[in-house]
């Protein structure tokens, strides 16, 4: 990891730590970043030529795997014509007639650039809509950098030690409730203790930034009931779990519907990019229709575009790749398991869908409690491990593994034979 190592030394002297995004300092396992120079299928190669398993999957949005030929030939199409407009254009129309077809409950689409701006101005819609300024989210859940989300959150934001951030106004912070998830007392709770001021719920409707934890049976009914009654909007937070889970996303897997949902890269083939979305009478409420006010000069840019609508494309027209990045990912899970069982190790692993999490402890992790009694310094040691044995994970307990269509059934088992292996070192 020679170049590795040298091309982190000049990152530090020009980047905050070295990087621009906080986990990929490596600092929550101990270690040096690996560099990535290239990516193609299930795996990347790092600056140094090494190959990897990637399970990171840039987060999630490379369902398909990396540098597919119709999300690759897309861009390419599009780069010919421009890369940025600041104006409307036609694919950015079909993109949003696309999803919503695909998803449950959703008339219209407002495009931004990433996840933590769709999250942001769905929280505005929502207050603007409602006419409330509370909202509640749940401790451990990760809904990008804007600042009444940092506020307990989970992702990078608890491996670096700071679930809430400086900077962040008390005045802000004020106005974000905190419930526990999987626990719908609490969020009544608060709104007993808040009666008629709270604008909305927003939830992962996974929690996959404390690792991976599901949703129990009844829970995001409950929520959903809840909000009912009280006459505040449910955000489901599909950053990670939309167009991944199902083609309409947790609404469609879980069966539950939300009011306002929000989404990340995925809908840009990986490339940056997010939206916001529900019904024609809440997205009304947004400028230019509405006195609620978002805009972004990026906004539907043209490349991006092109590759979401290529990917959205494709999942929408081969609806078997769900059924099989899921059994994939049962499967690498269940060998994950049987490992531990054999090398007697305390390992824990939790699976949804294709999101696959492995926690070091004994108890099962149901919740965002459970999921911080894993043992961070194991699971450093771990990733380690798996580094030098070529599986690329997640250098932080608080994330998912991420299966794609992309990953082999050779693929699988040499991980599960690599888990297998650091866990009888551990």
């Amino acid at each position: 990891m020679e170049r590795s190592s040298e091309l982190f030394a000049r990152a530090k002297e020009v980047l905050p730590g070295g990087v621009n995004s906080p986990v990929r300092a490596y600092r929550a396992v101990g270690m040096t970043p690996r560099f990535i120079s290239r990516a193609d299928g299930a795996y990347i190669w790092d600056a140094d030529g090494r190959k990897y398993i990637d399970y990171v999957c840039s987060w999630g949005p490379m369902i398909l795997g990396h540098n597919h030929p119709i999300i690759r030939e897309a861009v390419q199409k599009a780069v010919m014509d421009g890369l940025s407009f600041g104006a409307p254009t036609q694919r950015e129309v079909e993109i949003a007639e696309l999803m919503i077809r695909m998803v449950p409950n959703v008339e219209m689409v407002r495009m931004v650039n990433s996840g933590t701006e769709a999250v942001m101005s769905a929280l505005r819609l929502a207050r603007g809509a409602t006419g409330r300024d509370k909202i509640i989210k749940f401790e451990g859940c990760y809904h990008g950098h804007s600042d009444c989300m940092l506020v307990k959150a989970g992702s990078s934001a608890m491996d670096g030690g700071c679930p809430d951030s400086a900077g962040v106004p008390a005045g802000t912070a004020k106005d974000t409730l905190m419930a526990q998830y999987n626990d719908l007392t609490s969020v009544q709770q608060l709104f007993d203790e808040n009666p008629k001021q709270v604008a909305c719920v927003i939830v992962e409707p996974v929690a996959a930034n404390m690792g991976v934890v599901g949703p129990n049976p009844g829970f995001l009914q409950g929520l959903r009931d809840i909000c009912d009654r009280e006459g505040a909007l449910l955000i489901f937070d599909e950053v990670i779990t939309g167009f991944r889970l199902a083609k309409g996303g947790a609404q469609e897997y879980f069966g539950v519907r939300a009011d306002i949902v929000t989404f990340g890269k995925i809908i840009g083939g990986g490339m940056p990019v997010g939206a916001y979305c529900g019904s024609r009478e809440l997205m009304e409420h947004v400028a230019p229709c509405g006195p609620v006010y978002q805009a972004g000069t990026l906004a539907g840019n043209p490349v991006a575009m092109a590759a979401g609508l290529a990917q959205l494309s494709y999942l929408d027209t081969h609806p078997e790749v769900y059924t099989a990045i899921a059994a994939s990912a049962e499967k690498l899970a269940q060998g994950m398991r049987q490992a531990a069982q054999e090398t007697h190790a305390p390992v824990q692993i939790n699976q949804v869908g294709s999101l696959v999490a492995p926690f070091f402890t004994p108890d099962s992790v149901q919740s965002f409690s459970g999921a911080k009694r894993s043992d961070l310094k194991k699971y450093a040691s771990y990733f380690g491990n798996m580094l030098d044995r070529g599986i690329y994970l997640a250098p932080a307990q608080f994330e998912a593994m991420f299966v794609s269509a992309a990953h082999t059934r050779a693929d699988l088992e040499q991980t599960v034979a690599a888990a297998k292996s650091v866990f009888e070192s551990l």
